[in-house]
């Protein structure tokens, strides 16, 4: 086989979910995040900067754009739906790795941020590698929550006490049923 007929592999992307999620399990009001604190959206902008968001149509409505200095894959069942610098994806299966694939074999970037909402978090923590949360210590009123999490199959790895909340990392523990086929 010549070395231009070898088949380019690339590497899997690592999928980590990320949320603010309040201790009744709420992430979101109205069509908009239950809890706002600058110093978790500026650790936020830093765990994503440079890397590859997916999130669901209507998180990426209510945010307006593509966030800067992110990719972003819009994931919609909506067939007629599209936006301005982002890749749209109607299936959180092939078509959604065909994508990342391709964002991995273009940037060799493979760090992947699930960014919500609701139901992109239960359509995809089963594939996550990881989970980086902030827990918040208080319960909020809210209609968007985060899905039901299977405990036993994640290592809190890193926690960062905060005033009233903190920032937790979870690692997938080894045989859990990230990046199963669908």
């Amino acid at each position: 086989m010549t070395r231009s007929s070898r088949p380019i592999m690339t590497a899997r992307p690592t999928m980590t979910v990320v949320a603010a999620v309040a201790a009744n399990g709420v992430i979101g009001a109205d069509g908009d995040l239950a809890w706002r604190n600058s110093a978790d959206l500026r650790r936020l902008k830093a765990l994503t900067m440079g890397h590859t968001l997916v999130m669901g149509r209507k998180n990426f409505d209510a945010i307006g754009r593509p966030l800067p200095g992110r990719r972003t894959v819009v994931l919609t069942r909506r067939a007629d739906w599209a936006a301005d610098g982002v890749t749209v994806v109607h299936d959180a299966g092939a078509e959604l790795d065909a994508a990342l694939a391709a964002i991995v074999a273009d940037t060799g970037d493979t760090d992947v941020f699930v960014f919500g909402g609701g139901e992109i978090y239960a359509e995809l923590i089963g594939r996550a590698d990881a989970l980086e949360l902030t827990e918040i210590d208080a319960e909020l009123p809210g209609d968007v929550f985060f899905p039901p999490v299977d405990w036993a199959e994640w290592t809190e790895v890193r926690r960062e006490a905060q005033d009233g909340f903190a920032w937790v990392r979870y690692e997938r523990r080894p045989g859990g049923d990230a990046h199963t086929a669908n």
